[in-house]
């Protein structure tokens, strides 16, 4: 689903220039998707109940001013038949989608619980911090809309008050684990599917975007392509490397980049980079070729 905001402030031309590019990205080749623009009650309930189609992509306009068309897009939510995957007899795992300093609490993190159960007082580890180190605290307390609850398990969204963890030590992106023996892996590289929705002309090696995994955003930078290069509309197995810090990936998230009107997304399809296992071959004869061309003109 699309949702386009600020339509009380926005002028009509810019309004339905943003529709017309919107709507060609979705039927674009590559998405191949039908959007259907919600007006009202009737086409909430009638879209949701067929959004099990992969086809169709229902699109919002709404004011959070005014309060516009803010009714549907919650009719719709509850319609909507749940899709989402959460094991609660996984090992635990928190990702942080906001923190908080709370007064007399510390330090709090919000987020859903991915996985897992987790109790108040347990010790835990969260980071990824600037060098890839988790810190070991506890959890104080769990909260649940606003109400303290002893327990959170998988699918829920709670906030945790830590222990002996100062708020500029945390972030949004981190994730929080059960302590183990072993810490756990994080990564600066990674290989993923994409595709690319919109992009003016050519994109090659060491091109950057910001990259949006989850709750994770960050500049990343492409360091090898199965083909020379990709245009609008292609799928391609890709490398990203992040620019500023590793981060905690596991295969299967789905990956979002943009970078001013590109944009693309994809599927994390490994974890970690071998530059000794290319993903374009050819590229790398290609390159020896051309070297052995140059020394023999020399």
């Amino acid at each position: 689903m699309v949702v386009i905001t600020k339509i009380d402030i926005c002028p009509p031309q810019i309004l339905q220039q943003t529709i017309t590019q919107l709507t060609r990205i979705l039927k674009s080749p590559g998405a191949r998707k039908i959007p259907i623009f919600i007006k009202n009650r009737e086409d909430t309930i009638n879209t949701a109940t067929q959004f099990v189609s992969q086809r169709i992509c229902p699109v919002f306009q709404v004011s959070n001013v005014t309060g516009e068309s803010l009714d549907l897009v919650r009719t719709f939510l509850n319609i909507l038949p749940h899709h989402g995957h959460y094991d609660a007899q996984g090992p635990f795992e928190f990702h942080v989608n906001d923190t908080f300093s709370v007064p007399f609490v510390g330090t709090v993190v919000s987020g859903i619980v991915k996985s897992g159960v987790i109790h108040a007082g347990d010790a835990v580890l969260i980071g990824p911090d600037s060098l890839g180190q988790f810190t070991t605290t506890y959890i104080k307390s769990i909260e649940r809309k606003r109400i303290p609850v002893p327990v959170c398990s998988a699918g829920q969204s709670a906030s945790f008050a830590l222990k002996r963890v100062r708020r500029k030590e945390v972030r949004k992106g981190m994730v929080v684990l059960p302590k183990l023996d072993t810490p756990p892996k994080v990564y600066r590289e990674f290989v993923a599917e994409v595709l690319i929705l919109s992009h003016a002309t050519t994109i090659k090696t060491r091109y950057q975007a910001m990259l949006h995994v989850g709750p994770v955003s960050q500049t990343c930078a492409i360091i090898d392509i199965d083909r020379p290069f990709i245009r609008t509309g292609d799928r391609a197995i890709v490398a990203f490397r992040f620019v500023q810090r590793p981060e905690y990936l596991a295969v299967g998230d789905r990956i979002l980049f943009r970078e001013g009107r590109t944009k693309g997304l994809g599927m994390v399809k490994s974890v970690g980079y071998d530059p000794a296992k290319p993903l374009n071959p050819n590229a790398e004869k290609a390159a020896d070729m051309i070297g052995v061309a140059n020394e023999a003109a020399g």
